[in-house]
């Protein structure tokens, strides 16, 4: 079984910042982790994604602002949000893909609001 815990939203005033983290308890050997995020009436979208080797990529609205780290041994990814804006509101989801092809994870998610 693999279950993914995440921790960091909250509520934060535009231009702040937010450390979300996502932990993965399992044994599998994790490929890519990723956010997304999802807002009220929108649908989810990948906002940053990161490969064990490193290679990262991000969705155009957050480059620059945005930064996504992991630590294999931990099984754990990050992202860290600076200069964060009202339109990043959303419920930030992590995601991670295994060395089985067709496993797809998902975290419960957690809410980030900023306020203008």
């Amino acid at each position: 079984q693999v279950q993914l815990v995440e921790s960091g939203g909250g509520l934060v005033q535009a231009g702040g910042s937010l450390r979300l983290s996502c932990a993965a308890s399992t044994s599998i050997f994790i490929t890519t982790m990723g956010w997304y995020r999802q807002a009220p009436g929108k649908q989810r979208e990948l906002v940053a994604a990161i490969t064990r080797g490193g290679s990262t990529d991000y969705a155009d609205f957050v480059k620059g602002r945005f930064t996504i780290s992991r630590n294999n041994a931990k099984n754990t990814a990050y992202l860290q949000m600076n200069s964060l804006k009202p339109e990043d509101t959303a419920v930030y989801y992590c995601n991670i893909k295994t060395s089985i092809v067709t496993d797809n994870y998902w975290g419960q998610g957690t809410q980030v609001t900023v306020s203008s």
